[in-house]
C-alpha cells in the first residue's frame, strides 16, 4: 500500500526559552547544517551559541507565535489535510526537527497498512541542510525500524512549469493591488562551501557568476542555480523586465562567506539609493515561517523604513493555497502510477 510523507522544516514546541533552546540545540548540532567537525560544532553550538542566542530566538518567535501555536506548523497541518482531501492514499506530517518527528510519521504511514512510501521535502530547492538532511534521516530511520518500506524521494521542483505557475500566480495576486518599484526574491542563504560540497563534478561551482548559468549535472545538487533558476522562471512567467527584480539571501549565521547579494543589505542599500516602494517574495520557503514573518516582514521593512523607504510589501507563502495543494496532490496521484520523475516532468 502506497503512502505519502510530506515534511518541512519544524519548530519549537513553545515562545519559551527552553524549548527554543532544545529545538536550536537539534537543528545546529545536524552535521549537515553546521558542517564543521564533530567537536568544533559543539564547541561552536553548545558552547557559544546556545548561551546566547535561545533568549533572543524566543522574543523573535513571540513576535509571529499564533493562539494555535508555530505559524510553520498550523499552516503545514492545513496543507497536509487539503493534499490528503484530494488523494485515496494516507498523508502524514512530519518535521525535520522538533517533536512531530519523522519516526513518529513513519509510524504513522506503517500503522495505516503503508509499506511504499514517497517521502515529500517540502522545498523546491535542493539544499545540504533541507532536503539531503531530510533524505538521510529517513534512510537511518528506515534501516534501523522500518526495514520492510520501500521509500521513494520526491525530487526538487524549483523548475517545473506547473510549479513555476503556481508560484507566479501567487506573486501577481499581491502584485496587481500593489504599487512597486523593485520586486526582491529572498532566498534562504547557506555558505559557499556547501555549493561546493554538493558539486558531483568537484569542479563547477566556482560561484564566480557564470557557473550557475552554464549547463551542467552540478545543477541537480546547486541550491545557488536553482534559486536563480527559479528567479528566472518566474521573472519570465510575470513578464518582469530586466533590472526591476533582484535575488538575495537571508539568514546568515557565523563569519564563513556565504551567497550574496545579503537581502538585508541589499534592502539598505536599495533604500538608500532612493527606491520608496518595494515588494518581496521569499520562494526557499512554502510556508510562512521565523524567516518570513519576522526577519523579512518585520526586520526587513524596518530597515527599509530606516533609510528612507516608505512602502514594503511582503508577498505570502503559497501555504495552504488550494493551487498549491491540488498541485502536490496531482502529483502525488501520478507517482501512484507512474515512476516520479516522469510524474512532475
Amino acid at each position: 500500500m502506497k503512502g505519502v510523507l510530506l515534511v518541512n522544516l519544524g519548530s519549537p514546541d513553545s515562545t519559551d526559552p527552553k524549548d527554543v533552546k532544545k529545538y536550536l540545540d537539534e537543528f545546529l548540532m545536524d552535521p549537515r547544517v553546521i558542517d564543521v567537525p564533530k567537536w568544533a560544532r559543539t564547541l561552536l553550538v553548545r558552547g557559544i551559541i546556545l548561551n546566547t542566542r535561545p533568549k533572543k530566538s524566543a522574543e523573535a518567535y513571540s513576535k509571529i507565535w499564533w493562539e494555535e501555536g508555530s505559524p510553520l506548523i498550523v499552516i503545514s497541518e492545513r496543507l497536509q489535510k487539503k493534499v490528503q482531501q484530494k488523494l485515496n492514499i494516507p498523508v502524514a506530517l512530519a518535521m525535520r526537527y522538533g517533536s512531530m518527528t519523522l519516526k513518529n510519521g513513519l509510524q504513522e504511514l506503517v500503522d495505516q497498512g503503508v509499506n511504499d512510501i514517497l517521502l515529500v521535502p517540502l522545498y523546491p530547492q535542493f539544499a545540504m541542510a533541507t532536503t539531503e538532511t531530510i533524505e538521510v534521516k529517513v534512510d537511518e530511520l528506515r534501516k534501523e525500524f522500518f526495514p520492510q518500506l520501500e521509500i521513494t524521494s520526491f525530487p526538487p521542483f524549483y523548475n517545473k512549469q506547473d510549479y513555476i505557475k503556481v508560484l507566479s500566480q501567487s506573486i501577481s495576486e499581491v502584485l496587481e493591488q500593489t504599487d512597486y518599484e523593485h520586486l526582491l526574491f529572498s532566498y534562504h542563504g547557506v555558505p559557499e562551501r556547501h555549493i561546493r560540497k554538493s558539486d558531483v563534478t568537484k569542479s563547477h561551482c566556482k560561484i564566480d557568476g557564470q557557473c550557475c548559468m552554464t549547463k551542467s549535472p552540478a545543477h541537480q545538487y546547486c541550491y545557488r542555480h536553482q534559486c536563480f533558476e527559479t528567479t528566472r522562471l518566474v521573472a519570465e512567467e510575470l513578464q518582469l523586465k530586466e533590472g526591476t527584480y533582484t535575488t538575495t539571501f537571508q539568514s546568515r549565521l557565523g563569519f564563513d562567506p556565504w551567497l550574496q547579494p545579503y537581502t538585508d543589505r541589499t534592502i539598505e542599500r536599495m533604500g538608500k539609493e532612493g527606491v520608496k516602494k518595494m515588494a518581496i517574495v521569499t520562494p526557499a520557503f512554502v510556508s510562512d515561517c521565523l524567516e518570513t514573518l519576522e526577519e523579512i516582514a518585520m526586520e526587513g521593512e524596518e530597515i527599509f523604513h530606516e533609510v528612507g523607504g516608505e512602502e514594503f510589501t511582503t508577498i505570502p507563502c503559497l501555504n495552504d493555497r488550494d493551487d498549491f495543494a491540488s498541485l502536490l496532490a496531482n502529483w502525488i496521484e501520478r507517482w501512484t502510477v507512474v515512476d516520479i520523475k516522469k510524474a512532475i516532468a
